[in-house]
């Protein structure tokens, strides 16, 4: 696989060529893909779709830990030495995901550098994102976590757009990837709106000024 004209790596157009073991399988939203619990077998790259990561306490309590859209890697755990899945992967639209033996994976990586490359920064990107997200849940408001979440989810800083479409969700996930009551959700929303910061008119979209909720002290 050569890299494109650009410069920039197709990691897709490589995990689809031919010689690469793997499987392709299409999800309909709402269908679950794997479940805490699980054999780690695989990891998977997301074609078209996006997928919510979930995990799941004891006492039945689900968090929502990421939500990932096309062009992005999860499952990764098992390339870390992970027996069973540690959370749970659910489609929240129709989505196409491929699957790539994690046996055959550590080879690419081991192979492939441009792969390898893309692959550490996807890595490095997550865990700066997990960073991110506990210094929000530990410092910040409820209502500053559901304003960068939004953003978040409508992909803010990717695209020179001033506004962008979120891909659907519900208030319920919201709440859960927030860590707040969906009442709570509702309530900030409501404002959100009234603000112009957002807007249902054809699905939920999200304004850039939105953010300065995010920075406001």
């Amino acid at each position: 696989m050569k890299p494109k004209k650009n410069g920039t790596f197709n990691a897709q157009a490589f995990l689809e060529s031919a010689g690469i073991a793997k499987k392709i399988v299409d999800y309909r939203r709402g269908e679950v893909i794997f479940t805490q619990g699980d054999p780690c077998e695989h990891v998977l790259y997301i074609q078209k779709g996006n997928v919510k990561l979930s995990v799941l306490s004891k006492s039945g309590r689900e968090a929502v830990v990421a939500m990932l859209g096309t062009g992005e890697f999860f499952g990764e755990g098992c390339l870390a030495g992970q027996p069973v899945r540690m959370g749970s992967a659910t489609a929240t639209a129709d989505s196409t995901i491929l699957l790539v033996d994690k046996n055959q994976m550590v080879r690419l990586l081991h192979k492939q550098h441009a792969l390898s490359d893309r692959f550490i920064a996807h890595m490095l990107a997550r865990n700066i994102r997990i960073e991110e997200d506990l210094i929000d849940q530990l410092f910040n408001s409820s209502e500053k976590r559901l304003a960068r979440t939004l953003l978040l989810l409508a992909r803010y800083g990717k695209h020179d757009k001033p506004v962008r479409a979120v891909p659907p969700i519900s208030q319920e996930t919201l709440a859960e990837m927030v860590g707040t009551t969906r009442s709570r959700v509702n309530f900030f929303m409501k404002k959100f709106q009234r603000l112009g910061f957002i807007d249902y008119t054809n699905g939920l979209k999200v304004n850039n000024s939105l953010l300065t909720v995010v920075l406001h002290d």
